[in-house]
């Protein structure tokens, strides 16, 4: 079922971020690149906004970031350039993405194949399949999480995770 695969990938992105994470420092999370990409702190809010997105919209179920905690990790937010207002500490943000793969892993246990076939809106004046709504998320978290070995480099890491 696609929901298990799903389910065994967002589990797979979750086991890796946590991998290019260990022994970091909020400070080394907050490393900028020379290139136009955010930092580590910022991809993984991101991660944890996006998948908070999918669980309202997609599931009915409850996010687990605030509104305020999401609005520094939006879609064309500003870069994060150093610790500051609505910047959440690194550790806090890996405890997020636990909580966000706890909850995906439930909806996506409980979603049958037609919850999951179900047309819902997925813009102005689109609508697209439950399945096709969380398998886009699933791209871009795994876009996002193959940032992070470059990111863990740039904060000053010198090794190889996978």
């Amino acid at each position: 079922m696609i929901s298990d695969l799903l389910s065994r990938g967002f589990r797979r992105n979750q086991r890796i971020v946590h991998a290019q994470a260990d022994g970091l420092s909020h400070e080394q999370s907050l490393s900028q690149t020379e290139y136009n990409i955010n930092c580590f702190n910022w991809v993984l809010g991101h991660l944890v906004s996006s998948r908070s997105q999918l669980l309202t919209s997609v599931f009915g179920a409850d996010s687990v970031m605030t509104d305020e905690q999401a609005s520094r990790y939006l879609r064309e937010s500003e870069p994060i350039v150093e610790d500051g207002p609505g910047v959440l500490p690194f550790a806090e943000l890996l405890g997020l993405l636990d909580a966000s793969e706890d909850a995906l892993e439930e909806a996506l246990d409980g979603a049958s194949e037609e919850f999951m076939a179900e047309e819902i809106a997925a813009g102005d004046e689109r609508t697209a399949s439950r399945a096709a709504q969380v398998m886009f998320t699933f791209f871009h978290d795994s876009y996002h999480v193959g940032q992070t070995d470059l990111l863990r480099q740039m904060a000053g890491m010198n090794d190889k995770v996978i």
